[in-house]
């Protein structure tokens, strides 16, 4: 069955919702996406999803402004996969496509916390290589970043995730 990628439209929040709870042992991950969408933080096209040929939402990406010192990024968090989805390619190709258009919107820098291994192949590196920090006790190569191609080593500093993530 084929899968594309595509902006997440207003109709399909409760489908992603569906996915994240799915993907996640708990409604964490889930109930942050819903208090991202009320938050400033949201930027409506930088979150992305991964339909099959049925347009049924099979897997979710989502960037988000964060604070980076003085200026701003993006956070990539959370990313999910309907559990029949996963080990398929799927969450590599909706987070290739998340990262595509911040780039095509002219944004900077990605920061993720997450597998060292596994965001590696998107070019993710140890975030404190660009003197960047996180506000969460991780080892260093769990906390990542990805210069875009207007990255010029600003911004950089402390990152300020939104109000949203204080609850997970």
């Amino acid at each position: 069955m084929a899968v594309r990628t595509r902006v997440e439209l207003p109709p399909d929040a409760p489908a992603t919702r569906r996915v994240h709870m799915a993907a996640f042992p708990g409604p964490d991950e889930a109930d942050l996406v819903d208090a991202l969408r009320r938050d400033p933080a949201w930027i409506p096209d930088l979150s992305l999803v991964a339909v099959d040929s049925r347009e049924l939402v099979v897997a979710h990406a989502l960037l988000t402004r964060i604070q980076v010192g003085d200026g701003w990024g993006l956070a990539l968090a959370p990313v999910a996969v309907a559990p029949e989805w996963q080990r398929k390619g799927i969450g590599a190709l909706v987070v290739r496509a998340a990262l595509e258009a911040a780039e095509q919107a002219g944004e900077r820098l990605v920061v993720v916390l997450g597998d060292p291994g596994y965001y590696g192949r998107f070019g993710f590196v140890p975030a404190s290589r660009h003197a960047i920090s996180g506000p969460y006790d991780v080892r260093d190569d769990c906390f990542q970043a990805l210069p875009l191609a207007g990255y010029d080593g600003a911004p950089s500093g402390l990152c300020r995730y939104p109000g949203p993530f204080d609850g997970v």
